[in-house]
C-alpha cells in the first residue's frame, strides 16, 4: 500500500513537471538518474554502536555494530520554478552495510559476521542554482527524507553446539523522516543533458533501528539492547537526460474550437 502511495507521489510530481514545461518553456523540467556511495561519518552522527550486560546475575556479553560503506541509486524529478529555484524529488533504494562483532569475553567467544539494511528514501528538496560560467552552475538544496523500511532484520549466529547469539533490528516505525542537504556542481549541455558532482550529508531524525541482542546458553539467555543512528555522507553522480522538442508544426494551445 505505501509503496503505491510513493509511486503515486512521483507519477503526480512527474506529470506536475511536465505541465510546468509546457506552460513556461523558459523553466523546463527534468527527470535523470543518480548513484551514490554512502560513507559513516563522525561529524554528523555516531557510525559505531557498543553496547555491553550491565546486569551482575546475567552472563556478560558485548556487541558492537560498526556502518561501513553502503550505496544508494534511483530516479530524480527535477521540477523547474524559476530560472534559479527547482524543486528536486525522487525515489532511491539504499544499502547501509555493518560489522557486527559479538563477544562472551568470559568464555573466549569472540565472533564478526555482516549486516545490512536497506530503505526507499523519498527526498523533498528546495534546490538552489548559482551560475558560474556559460555551462556551469554550483548548485545547494536543503529539505526532508521520507524514508520507509520494509521489513525488520533477525540474524542468528551459532558459537558452540546449543548456544548461540540472536541479534534483531527492531524498527519503531516502518516510515521516519530525516534531514537531507546537498551541495555539488553540474555541467549541462542542450544535446547531452546535465552531469552533476556533488555531496550530500543525511541525519534521520530518530534511530534507524534498535538493534536487540540474545545470546542462549544451556536455557540461560542475555540480553542487551542500543539504537543505531545510521547519518551518512556520500558523494553523488547524477545525470539529467536532455529535453528534446519534437520537429515539425507544434499543436495550438488553448481550448479547441469547432
Amino acid at each position: 500500500m505505501l509503496m503505491k502511495v510513493i509511486l503515486l507521489i512521483l507519477v503526480s510530481v512527474i506529470s506536475f513537471g511536465a505541465s510546468a514545461q509546457v506552460e513556461n518553456e523558459h523553466v523546463p523540467s527534468y527527470f535523470g538518474l543518480q548513484v551514490r556511495p554512502v560513507f559513516p561519518t563522525r561529524f554528523i552522527g555516531n557510525s559505531t554502536l557498543s553496547i555491553e550486560q550491565e546486569d551482575p546475575e546475567l552472563i556478560y556479553i558485548t556487541t558492537s555494530l560498526k556502518q561501513k560503506i553502503g550505496y544508494s541509486f534511483g530516479g530524480t524529478v527535477r521540477v523547474g520554478l524559476t530560472k534559479l529555484i527547482a524543486f528536486e524529488t525522487g525515489l532511491n533504494f539504499t544499502q547501509r552495510n555493518f560489522d557486527l562483532n559479538m563477544a562472551v569475553p568470559d568464555s573466549s567467544i569472540d565472533m564478526t559476521r555482516k549486516l545490512s539494511f536497506i530503505s526507499y528514501d523519498l527526498p523533498i528538496n528546495a534546490l538552489f542554482y548559482i551560475p558560474l560560467a556559460e555551462k556551469w552552475y554550483m548548485n545547494a538544496s536543503l529539505g526532508v527524507d521520507v524514508n520507509f523500511a520494509p521489513t525488520e532484520i533477525e540474524v542468528k549466529t551459532d558459537t558452540t553446539g546449543a548456544n548461540y547469539f540472536w541479534h534483531r533490528a527492531v524498527l519503531d516505525s516502518k516510515i521516519s523522516l530525516g534531514l537531507n542537504a546537498n551541495v555539488g556542481f553540474e555541467f549541462r549541455t542542450e544535446k547531452s543533458g546535465f552531469f552533476y558532482l556533488g555531496g550530500s550529508a543525511k541525519v534521520p531524525f530518530k534511530p534507524i533501528f534498535s538493534l536487540i541482542t540474545n545470546y542462549h546458553y544451556q536455557g540461560y539467555k542475555s540480553n542487551i539492547q542500543g539504537d543505531v543512528d545510521g547519518s551518512f555522507l556520500s558523494i553523488d553522480f547524477k545525470y539529467f537526460f536532455p529535453n528534446i522538442k519534437n520537429k515539425g508544426p507544434q499543436p495550438m494551445r488553448g481550448p479547441i474550437v469547432q
